[in-house]
C-alpha cells in the first residue's frame, strides 16, 4: 500500500541502533550540508567522523528515524539526549531534527516529534530544544507539539561571517511513568 501524500510505501518510525549508522550518517550529513545554520554541529566536523562514531551516537542517545519496510534510506530523524548527571537527568534535549525535503509537509516531522515526546514522557520530566530563530516552519511545528519559548540566545551560532539567534523552547511533561 502506498502513502497518498508521498506516493511511496508507508514509513515506519523506530529507534535507531548501531547497525543503522551508515544510513544515519548519510542523512545527518545531508542535513548539516543543506542547513548549516540549523545545527550546532557542522558538516566539516562530522564528515570526518568514523562510522563507529555515528554508531556510538546512536547507542548513547535515543535516536528515532523513519524509513519504509522496503528501503533502509532514512526519510527523517530526531534525537533525545538525557544527561547522565543526577541533577540534570530530569530533562532531555531534543536534537538533530531533519526531514528529507521530499517528505517535508507530509506530517513526518510532527510524527517524529510526537514519537520523541512519547518516549521522553517515560524517562524525563521536561524536553528542551533550541531552534534557529529564522526557521519559522520548525518553530510552528514545535509550538503545535506543545513547546513554549522560554528564552532567546542572540548570536548563538556563527556560520561563516553570519550570526544566527536561537530560540530556547521547553515542553513540561510531568514525572515519568
Amino acid at each position: 500500500m502506498m502513502n497518498a501524500a508521498t506516493g511511496r510505501p508507508p514509513l515506519i518510525l523506530r529507534r535507531l541502533a548501531a547497525p543503522d549508522a551508515a544510513c544515519y550518517r548519510e542523512l545527518r550529513l545531508e542535513g548539516l550540508r543543506r542547513h548549516p545554520e540549523a545545527f550546532s554541529s557542522s558538516w566539516e566536523d562530522e564528515s570526518s567522523r568514523s562510522l563507529d562514531w555515528f554508531a556510538g551516537r546512536l547507542e548513547g542517545n535515543a535516536v528515532f528515524g523513519a524509513n519504509s519496510a522496503v528501503d533502509p534510506t532514512l526519510a527523517g530523524v530526531v534525537g533525545l539526549h538525557v544527561p547522565e548527571a543526577v541533577k540534570l537527568r530530569h530533562k532531555g534535549a531534543l536534537w538533530g531534527m531533519f526531514v528529507q525535503p521530499e517528505y517535508q509537509g507530509t506530517g513526518l516531522g510532527m510524527a517524529l516529534v510526537a514519537h520523541v515526546i512519547e518516549y521522553a514522557a517515560q524517562v524525563v520530566e521536561e524536553v528542551r530544544l533550541t531552534v534557529v530563530a529564522s526557521n519559522t516552519a520548525a518553530i510552528r511545528l514545535y509550538t503545535r507539539a506543545g513547546f513554549e519559548q522560554y528564552g532567546l540566545e542572540r548570536r548563538a551560532l556563527k556560520v561563516g561571517e553570519h550570526y544566527h539567534d536561537e530560540l530556547l523552547m521547553t515542553l513540561q511533561l510531568g514525572c515519568p511513568s
